[in-house]
């Protein structure tokens, strides 16, 4: 069963809905970024407790933080959304490959 994380869906919704103000992505809070860093840090857990986590992920978290900290939200909130997708695919990964072995 997935879980939804409430807080992260409505920064979903609220960077989808400054993507269409021609801001240029300044629209982007550092709330935003905050949730997003979350929300990648949640799913990365998930996928690290099904011994699926990806190499890089924890990196481009990493990367997503110190964006935050020199206030590039924008940024931090693109790093976090792929450090997410990366997760959400090791899970994926794991779904299709844990019954994987020799057949004989």
């Amino acid at each position: 069963m997935r879980k939804v994380i409430p807080f992260a869906l409505a920064a979903a919704f609220a960077l989808g809905a400054c993507g269409t103000g021609g801001g240029g992505g300044s629209d982007v809070t550092k709330g935003d970024a905050a949730s997003a860093i979350t929300a990648a840090e949640h799913e990365k857990k998930r996928a690290k407790g099904k011994g699926y986590e990806w190499r890089d992920t924890g990196k481009i978290i990493k990367q997503a933080k110190k964006a935050m900290k020199a206030e590039d939200y924008a940024k931090a909130v693109k790093l976090a959304n792929k450090a997410k997708r990366q997760s959400a695919n090791a899970l994926k990964q794991y779904a299709e490959q844990k019954n994987a072995g020799p057949q004989y």
